[in-house]
């Protein structure tokens, strides 16, 4: 993140190409786990294997690959991939201009300050990006169809030709589907991924009396970090996907929250609201940790070049 204690603020384009950077790398290590996480949420019984033992994220990640191919862990890839350039680009810059509109006078901000920024971040992400990116990665991975099987063709090809038929069938609205869920996962997300973040970075770079931490820190705190917001809304996050999956639910979205809620709690049970919890902090966790790591490391690379390019100008402007 870029410092407030009086060094230059960094760039807006800065965070653009560092998030983006970041997304990317951590879309490809972690996409097979969100699949698993998706898979685990969407099933009504839980899943078993030929003799009958439940099957845990590691049984239905083998099953996928067994009965789909390797690569049918990466169904809705294209999606994220498309998404996550803005998606990270707005996380950062967002909350960057909310941390900086609500610092005190000398330009720190208190923990709440932190908290607060992060949230209207997440928010803003869930509304440009996020809800109508999630709805068509749902969507493909949520198809069983085996990808080593060329005459096994799903209803959705691929992201844009998801995108297409979600639109012609259901409207431009049906990428909205679950808005509220994703813009409260992903702000109660972000509140507490940033301000765990930035506490631990704080204490880290206290403790050793160093400015920068080293890269295996960063990837300690980003993972510790990132496990936060998963832990806390796991049931938003289920019923937020039941309803994106859903081609059938009708009336508003205070009315689809309820019939989906109380149709789990009835027919599942409690602990149907927990489905997936697992993958999903095994992809949240390290994924955070990635996208910080690549973050920091290409946020310093470009304030690098930066610097010495405008160090260059200048010598070279004393030189004529």
């Amino acid at each position: 993140m870029s410092k407030n204690d009086g060094a230059q603020k960094t760039p807006i384009l800065t965070h653009l190409v560092a998030g983006g950077a970041a997304g990317f790398m951590e879309a490809c290590t972690c996409h097979p786990l969100d699949t698993v996480k998706v898979r685990m949420q969407l099933a009504k019984k839980a899943q078993r294997s030929a003799s009958g033992k439940r099957l845990g994220f590691l049984g239905v990640g083998v099953r996928i690959v067994k009965n789909e191919s390797f690569w049918a862990l990466y169904k809705g890839l294209g999606a994220v991939i498309a998404g996550i350039v803005p998606k990270m680009a707005i996380r950062f810059s967002s909350f960057e201009m909310y941390k900086g509109a609500l610092a005190d006078e000398n330009g720190k901000n208190t923990r709440m300050g932190i908290f607060l920024a992060g949230l209207a971040a997440g928010t803003t992400e869930a509304v440009l990006v996020v809800s109508p990116m999630d709805l068509i990665k749902i969507r493909l991975q949520a198809q069983r169809n085996s990808m080593a099987d060329p005459m096994d063709i799903p209803k959705y090809r691929n992201a844009p030709h998801a995108l297409y038929t979600i639109v012609k069938e259901e409207g431009v609205g049906a990428l909205y589907k679950g808005v509220a869920l994703t813009a409260l996962r992903q702000a109660t997300n972000q509140a507490a991924n940033f301000t765990a973040y930035q506490e631990l970075k704080k204490h880290a770079r206290n403790f050793q009396q160093i400015d920068e931490l080293p890269s295996y820190q960063t990837l300690v705190i980003g993972g510790i970090s990132g496990a936060m917001g998963p832990l806390f809304n796991a049931p938003i996050d289920t019923i937020k996907t039941r309803i994106q999956k859903s081609t059938t639910l009708t009336g508003n979205g205070w009315q689809r929250f309820t019939f989906v809620t109380s149709e789990i709690y009835q027919k599942e049970g409690m602990r149907a609201f927990y489905k997936g919890l697992t993958p999903r902090v095994l992809r949240v966790a390290p994924g955070q940790a990635v996208t910080f790591v690549v973050y920091e490391k290409v946020k310093s690379w470009i304030d690098l070049f930066t610097n010495k390019t405008q160090e260059g100008e200048l010598i070279g402007k004393q030189a004529q």
